[in-house]
């Protein structure tokens, strides 16, 4: 081996040992533990709040006496309304919906696990609008039954 070969032979050594180091710490940051996953709402739900009683419904001559959250689907939007918040309506994407009742506290919650939909339909509809609708029952609807959320169609008077 030759002195001049040995500076040239460092260097790669060195540069191969920091390549090295710079894999294994990425791994490690790709591996690293955040901590705890959050539940899903649904988990939430079923944990915080308990099964529905029907039993405890209101009739339906005192709909209007409903406790538990209460959701009106439109074509743009889903309107909640709870009396955690005074009977103002919030206003959320279909997809937002369960997320929102999640984090209602469980005082929120006198009949369990339920809430009151109504479809905001107008006779009146364009076709367009009926869709969306349509659409938007079929995701808040089918988002509640996986959560485990019994559901209370309100028909229109």
């Amino acid at each position: 081996m030759s002195l001049s070969s040995a500076p040239g032979r460092s260097r790669d050594c060195f540069v191969s040992v920091v390549g090295l180091l710079v894999t294994i710490v990425s791994l490690a940051a790709c591996s690293r533990d955040d901590g705890p996953l959050k539940p899903s709402a649904a988990a939430l739900l079923q944990r915080q709040v308990v099964p529905a009683d029907s039993a405890r419904y209101p009739s339906p001559q005192e709909r209007k006496t409903w406790s538990n959250p209460y959701l009106v689907i439109r074509s743009n939007a889903v309107g909640l309304l709870t009396g955690v918040t005074a009977n103002e309506e919030q206003i959320l994407k279909p997809e937002e919906v369960l997320n929102a009742l999640a984090r209602l506290p469980a005082s929120a919650w006198p009949y369990g696990r339920a809430v009151a939909i109504l479809v905001d339909e107008k006779p009146t509809a364009s076709e367009a609008d009926k869709i969306a609708i349509r659409r938007n029952r079929g995701i808040v609807a089918g988002e509640l039954l996986e959560a485990h959320v019994a559901i209370n169609w309100i028909s229109t008077p």
